[in-house]
């Protein structure tokens, strides 16, 4: 169970499951459907998502969802994510919701805390604490940050299973939890599904985004080479410059195709082997997937991966080693540039549930 001091830190940082897009009446009998099913609640669902957190197991999974879509920068949506998910688990997953902490709460217009001046820290401290000198961050990637760290102070932390938001938001997560391991002498590796390589050192002047992201938690894993892209078809440069200049392992999507995912996978598991890896983070961007599973996105993208490829490869590392943390990131549940109708965001989110409760059952 959480310390009082811990319950208040993570109630002033977070609230409600479904409740990280600040509206009125937007998605409204969305979020009562998901919050009766979490907690019976009547009209005080503040008070039973504040009991609920004092009950954070010390084994086990936990949900946390940031509906940030701040470090996109194509095609916005991805702030819908955890709702919407959350949504397709209970209908099709009911008995897999893990203990579910809530969302970081956002200011939809930030980032970073680095990227805001103090006369703005302070007044957005005002808005979200009541206390323009409160030392608690503002923005969604530095709350994230903030959350997580608060999570793995805990005598036995339970494993963190992070719903986004664009793919900044796993920048924060992957970091804690690289830093968390580091710190109890766990070899971890990273597993990224990703249409996109993410490895950019910034965008536009921004050094932390979904397209940069991933090029910045690569100094904290014990080789860079442990940082395995799987599913890359998109890209301005070929495979070869990336890993010379970042030093990653990759497997686009065209070779997968050619070798078939089995031979993938046994590639996969014996570079793990080899680097007796002990633990694995996978990070899973929706947009890996095949446009025709997964359009309802920022940046779809043509000729990628089918679910079955990607559960494949997920249970078969569950079988070797233990994934202990994990993240599935933007899923735009009311956005399709695709022009596939209405159909194609109920693929994307029913496929998003699959990909999730694998992620799920494999972890802890």
């Amino acid at each position: 169970m959480l310390s009082i001091e811990h319950a208040q830190v993570l109630q002033s940082c977070l609230c409600p499951p479904g409740e990280g897009v600040f509206t009125v009446n937007t998605a409204r009998e969305r979020k009562e459907h998901l919050h009766q099913a979490l907690y019976g609640a009547g009209d005080d669902v503040l008070q039973a998502w504040q009991a609920h957190l004092y009950q954070l197991p010390e084994h086990g999974t936990v949900m946390l969802g940031v509906c940030s879509d701040n470090g996109g920068g194509i095609l916005r949506g991805a702030n819908w994510g955890p709702l919407y998910l959350r949504d397709a688990l209970l209908a099709h997953y009911p008995d897999q919701l893990p203990f579910d902490l809530g969302d970081v709460r956002i200011i939809p217009h930030l980032l970073h805390d680095k990227y805001v001046n103090s006369k703005t820290l302070a007044k957005c401290r005002q808005a979200l604490y009541g206390d323009a000198t409160s030392i608690l961050p503002v923005s969604p990637l530095s709350l994230t940050e903030f959350v997580c760290q608060t999570v793995y102070q805990q005598a036995s932390p339970p494993c963190l299973f992070g719903v986004g938001g664009d793919h900044s938001v796993s920048y924060p997560l992957v970091k804690t939890y690289l830093r968390h391991k580091q710190q109890q002498g766990i070899k971890v590796a990273l597993i990224h599904f990703d249409a996109h390589t993410d490895l950019l050192t910034e965008r536009m002047g921004i050094d932390l985004c979904f397209g940069s992201w991933c090029t910045h938690i690569l100094s904290d894993l014990p080789d860079p080479a442990l940082a395995i892209q799987i599913g890359i078809r998109s890209s301005a440069r070929d495979q070869l410059y990336w890993e010379k200049t970042r030093g990653v392992t990759q497997h686009w999507a065209a070779r997968i195709h050619e070798q078939g995912m089995t031979a993938i996978t046994a590639q996969v598991l014996a570079q793990l082997e080899a680097a007796e890896v002990q633990e694995v983070y996978v990070s899973f961007d929706i947009d890996a997937l095949d446009v025709q599973y997964a359009s309802a996105t920022g940046t779809p993208e043509k000729d990628g991966l089918t679910p079955n490829q990607c559960i494949e490869l997920i249970e078969a590392i569950a079988t070797q080693v233990a994934i202990t943390g994990a993240d599935i990131m933007e899923l735009a549940p009311l956005t399709d540039s695709t022009l596939q109708g209405k159909e194609s965001h109920e693929t994307t989110l029913a496929v998003s549930a699959d990909i999730s409760a694998t992620l799920l059952r494999c972890m802890p």
